[in-house]
């Protein structure tokens, strides 16, 4: 989607990320303090910044990405207390989250990563569930894209956008397939291959009238990737008709995700 790395994106999806994300896996969650969690793919810190005040103990975030200004903002609005009061450490490392080893595990207690799974490669999932298996590191895989997309009142042209837009998630970029929708499964499979106990949530945001200052532009970038895979589909006039009934408080948006953890046991 347009946008979709942006930090005003990305801050404006945080409180509906908050409210979507699955927080009875945070309770299975059983780590030793001191907790060190490795954030992949971090953006803004909105992971870390919902995440680590639902931890006890002193934690220490290693939070990774390959854009430098993200990196610095979620270092510097990253919170730094924990459930109980203790402290939390911030350490960035800019590169290539795919990359991961289970060298680069040693001493880490949890993995984590939201909205990353679905713009990765089936190859590139495996290798991050190999290095996970490899360190028998647990991990948390927050609000991958599902294909679930429901629109209220419908309209005869949802369907349509909703598959081109699908279609497009799975596109092909500088020769890697992503996964976009088949995400979700294909980590579930990859984990569970290399021996780790697989549990998945439902994650979905639900956006209606309150949310209007997300819903319009999730909606553009949905309908425009939907016509840049479909330039057939009359996109224009249905987008055109979907923001108005959001800008009148007509429509919710229900947008599905999942969730996972796993775990070695």
């Amino acid at each position: 989607m347009t946008g979709e790395f942006s930090s005003s994106w990305l801050g404006l999806r945080e409180p509906a990320d908050a409210d979507a994300r699955a927080a009875d896996l945070v309770d299975r969650l059983d780590l030793a303090a001191p907790v060190v969690v490795r954030d992949l793919g971090c953006g803004t810190g909105s992971l870390g910044r919902w995440l680590a005040p639902r931890l006890p103990g002193p934690q220490h975030w290693i939070l990774a990405d390959r854009d430098p200004a993200l990196l610095e903002h979620a270092a510097a609005t990253m919170v730094r207390t924990a459930a109980d009061g203790s402290p939390v450490t911030v350490e960035t490392r800019l590169g290539d989250v795919t990359a991961l080893t289970a060298g680069d595990l040693a001493g880490t207690s949890l993995v984590t990563c939201s909205a990353l799974l679905d713009l990765l490669t089936e190859g590139e999932v495996d290798a991050i569930a190999a290095a996970l298996a490899g360190a028998r590191t647990p991990a948390l895989f927050t609000l991958s894209v599902a294909g679930e997309v429901t629109l209220d009142p419908p309209d005869d042209l949802d369907a349509a956008v909703a598959a081109a837009f699908d279609e497009h998630q799975r596109r092909t970029v500088a020769g890697r397939r992503l996964l976009g929708p088949d995400a979700p499964a294909a980590a579930a499979a990859a984990l569970t291959r290399r021996g780790a106990t697989v549990i998945t949530r439902s994650s979905p945001w639900r956006l209606g009238p309150d949310r209007s200052a997300l819903a319009a532009p999730w909606l553009r970038g949905w309908a425009g990737a939907a016509a840049e895979q479909r330039p057939d589909l009359p996109i224009d006039g249905y987008l055109a008709r979907r923001l108005a009934a959001v800008e009148e408080g007509r429509t919710t948006i229900t947008v599905g995700h999942q969730d996972l953890f796993a775990e070695f046991v």
